[in-house]
């Protein structure tokens, strides 16, 4: 998502009207008391704290739902509440928002969730809950389940929102899991049991750090240890992916064919972190319901984030403010490595190419940029919309070129070509050729320099078939980085 064209930003994330998600499970009602504190109670050495006004705020999975239409979409909620004043209040609130249809299951043997928390100028000086942990009964499971049975097949993604206040069963998840992929529905969870064996067959979980460090004792501070957690979830939950969302560090998108993908965070201003996780699952299903791969729904969700956790109290963000946070990104990330691994190029140009977009190739070693390269990078953007860069790796070129080559690492050849405004992407490959790349990414535009031939261009046979087009592009005369290099060694001027 962070190297999209504006257009084709708005256009993705304005698709998220479309998004009808079912989200199952720990509904709570979020009281925000503000007040000031002037002195200290003559009783006790405790701050004397006067009231001067509360706001009502669906919490838990329902302000998922709140995300949801926040972002444009729809959403079914399916939750517990108790029979209280607390339930009258919430679901009061909730029919405010005709984006939310809820669907509640009223459990007279325990209170609706309520979280309370006292705030002076915007900082929290206390927390009070009342709540009941328990499992739910036996006859509120089967309600639950009913519901999930009727309404699935009406919804393109399941939110499993766990709060572990009892909801979400392990049968109960279990029968949620199994009907949704059955109806080839991806399934979204929010986990906070440890035990992973509870998530079976999800399709992405969502732990944050400490809930990783829980789970499988590794805190996530570094890319290493994030990997090495998601590596962990992976496989004691057998999901199709997982996002460890790391504060300020950014996210870590693990997915169970090994393509991983760290997003850095680009929150310069936290005032609440209350519900960002809620944000972030939201944004994560709505675009999967529309069909967004999982890497470009993260970088949707990483930004998503980055947006509440700038507000006040349990907050939710707009499209319009979605749009602007996703160009900010891009921007940003221009100038900074944009790597993609092979799975997330093919995935990548495939989303291109729905958008309309001309996705263009070239590849090289890249060892020592020179004006032939820039000349060439710039000749295939010129002829496509969106340039992907193959890049040998280490060993690639060590092989094709000899033992004191490159000169520069595969990172920073990656790092310099990612600095360029004609390239949209790097990708570095292992093969002394890019073919399967290039099979893999089905270019509509194949650039090679002139010192080529159509016959002896890699991948070109490939490409006319595919009705794409390969070009030749004119050399600049002198310049080749075996050149350079040599006149390096013998101490030679116009280096």
């Amino acid at each position: 998502m962070s190297i999209d064209d504006t257009q084709g930003l708005a256009a993705q994330v304005k698709a998220l009207t479309y998004a009808k998600v079912l989200c199952l499970g720990d509904i709570m009602m979020d009281r925000f008391v503000e007040g000031r504190v002037s002195r200290i109670s003559p009783e006790s050495a405790s701050p004397v704290f006067h009231y001067q006004g509360e706001t009502i705020v669906p919490g838990g999975a329902a302000n998922v739902a709140r995300n949801i239409s926040a972002l444009g979409g729809h959403c079914t909620l399916i939750g517990v509440i108790g029979k209280d004043e607390a339930a009258t209040t919430l679901l009061e609130t909730l029919a405010e928002n005709s984006d939310i249809d809820s669907i509640m299951v009223v459990a007279e043997d325990r209170p609706t969730t309520v979280k309370t928390r006292f705030g002076v100028r915007g900082h929290h000086l206390l927390r009070v809950d009342q709540e009941v942990t328990t499992a739910i009964s036996s006859l509120s499971e089967a309600a639950c389940l009913s519901a999930v049975i009727e309404h699935l097949p009406k919804h393109k993604a399941l939110v499993l929102s766990d709060y572990a206040k009892g909801v979400l069963t392990e049968g109960l998840l279990g029968q949620a899991i199994q009907r949704a992929r059955s109806l080839n529905v991806p399934v979204i969870i929010d986990p906070k049991s440890p035990d992973l064996s509870r998530y079976t067959g999800a399709t992405l979980i969502t732990p944050n750090a400490q809930e990783a460090r829980d789970a499988c004792g590794i805190y996530p501070d570094t890319d290493e240890k994030a990997e090495a957690a998601a590596q962990f979830y992976l496989g004691a939950s057998q999901a199709t992916g997982v996002l460890i969302t790391r504060g300020e560090q950014g996210m870590t998108l693990l997915s169970h064919d090994g393509s991983l993908l760290h997003i850095r965070s680009r929150v310069t201003e936290v005032f609440d972190v209350a519900g960002a996780g809620d944000t972030v699952i939201a944004t994560l299903a709505a675009a999967m319901a529309c069909g967004t791969d999982m890497a470009e729904a993260a970088h949707m969700a990483n930004a998503a984030a980055g947006i509440v956790v700038g507000k006040r109290g349990t907050a939710t963000t707009s499209p319009d403010e979605l749009i602007l946070a996703l160009e900010g990104e891009r921007g940003a990330r221009k100038g900074t490595p944009i790597m993609l691994t092979p799975a997330e190029a093919e995935r990548y140009a495939r989303t291109r190419r729905r958008e309309g977009k001309v996705v263009g190739f070239t590849n090289g070693c890249f060892d020592i940029l020179h004006p032939g390269h820039i000349s060439l990078l710039m000749y295939a953007r010129d002829h496509c919309d969106c340039l992907i860069v193959g890049l040998n790796s280490d060993a690639s070129v060590r092989r094709l070129k000899g033992a004191d080559r490159p000169i520069n690492s595969e990172d920073d050849r990656a790092i310099v070509l990612s600095a360029l405004g004609a390239v949209d992407a790097v990708v570095i490959f292992e093969d002394d050729t890019p073919l399967e790349l290039i099979m893999a990414i089905k270019p509509d535009v194949l650039v090679k320099g002139a010192d080529y031939t159509l016959e002896t261009v890699v991948g070109a046979d490939f490409v006319l078939a595919h009705q794409g087009k390969v070009l030749l592009a004119q050399l600049v005369p002198g310049k080749a980085s075996s050149n350079t290099i040599e006149r390096a060694k013998r101490g030679g001027s116009h280096v």
